[in-house]
């Protein structure tokens, strides 16, 4: 029987996703990771899915990885935001701790397969002749752009069960008709270690990071207000900016150097080109000549259509993506995923914007 590790939050998502893998012939182990005391992975989590487990025959382990998680993701968090980027934590977490840590303590207990409740699918593409990451049948839940970490030798290992789903109450009908106590349980939308959704007050209640009064300046430095610290506003920011002005402004950009945030129109929060470093790619080993795709810039927006080529800069090296109609409200710090249709290309953390 193959033997398959489930990364279980307590959720409807997961715990579903335990039963269709028994259906499919798995003997399953689920496990959760207590990496924070507060959100969907603290120790109230990691008892619900032992519950749950325990309910359908299955074995539970829980992974304590607090110390890791606080000297990877919730130290990247801060620091992004100390240098007046806008992190995507989830992208790292599933890169580290689901298809890192979790995958490892798979390999190291003889348990070939690993598996989590996201809405994607993976697949072997005889037209790419490799294991593919493709979009769910749900697209209003798919989050393949959460997960363009997953190292590509260890795609053909990963099993995502909800990813033929079209609609989240299917997955509530199947914990209903199994009498599943989750089935109503609402999803998890915050991001985990900020349960209340106030990254701000986290930020200074767990870092040096403290409202610093400056100037809010037009690009060509004239003064039109005052803020309360870099940390309280993102590119594209409209509201809550209390600035009197002829037409709309925007936040822009940011000069940590004057403690300053850069306000512009609307023309000015769009772009033409951007960078992206750290970048994994899935379906090809490189970029040499450019390449179409569809790009995603953050998780809420459609894709825009753009071409991609891997450059040189300074020893370092990038992808830069041209669209092909500008795009607004690009924020370094969050993730570009690349598409070709419904699979995934690849993607990396977007460093620059022009």
């Amino acid at each position: 029987m193959k033997k398959v590790l489930l990364g279980m939050s307590g959720g409807v998502d997961s715990t579903v996703s335990a039963l269709l893998l028994k259906e499919m012939g798995y003997e399953v182990t689920g496990v959760t990771m207590h990496l924070f005391d507060g959100g969907c992975c603290d120790l109230s989590s990691c008892l619900d899915a032992k519950i749950l487990c325990k309910q359908n025959g299955m074995e539970h382990v829980t992974l304590q990885y607090m110390d890791e998680f606080r000297d990877t993701i919730i130290k990247d968090f801060i620091d992004e935001y100390k240098n007046c980027l806008t992190p995507n934590p989830c992208i790292l977490c599933n890169k580290l701790f689901k298809f890192g840590l979790m995958y490892d303590f798979a390999k190291k207990n003889g348990i070939d397969y690993l598996a989590t409740g996201h809405y994607a699918k993976v697949e072997y593409s005889e037209k790419y002749n490799r294991y593919v990451l493709r979009k769910s049948k749900n697209i209003q839940k798919d989050q393949t752009y959460f997960l363009y970490y997953i190292p590509k030798d260890i795609l053909q290992y990963v099993v995502f069960p909800l990813g033929d789903y079209e609609n989240k109450e299917e997955v509530r009908e199947i914990a209903r008709k199994n009498n599943l106590s989750v089935a109503s349980k609402r999803d998890s939308e915050d991001i985990c270690f900020i349960t209340n959704g106030n990254y701000k007050k986290f930020l200074e209640e767990n870092s040096d990071i403290k409202p610093k009064p400056g100037n809010i300046v037009l690009k060509d430095g004239t003064v039109v207000g005052k803020h309360n610290g870099l940390y309280n506003y993102t590119i594209g920011q409209r509201k809550g900016l209390g600035v009197a002005y002829s037409e709309p402004l925007f936040v822009i950009d940011f000069n940590k150097d004057k403690n300053e945030v850069v306000v512009g129109t609307k023309e000015q929060i769009y772009s033409d080109e951007i960078l992206v470093k750290d970048y994994n790619l899935l379906l090809v080993d490189d970029i040499k000549e450019e390449m179409k795709v569809n790009v995603k810039t953050r998780y809420s927006i459609n894709e825009s259509s753009a071409s991609i080529v891997e450059i040189e800069k300074d020893g370092e090296k990038y992808i830069k993506v041209k669209f092909d109609e500008p795009v607004a409200r690009i924020t370094p710090g969050q993730s570009a995923v690349f598409y070709i249709d419904d699979i995934v290309l690849g993607g990396g953390i977007i460093c620059e914007r022009n």
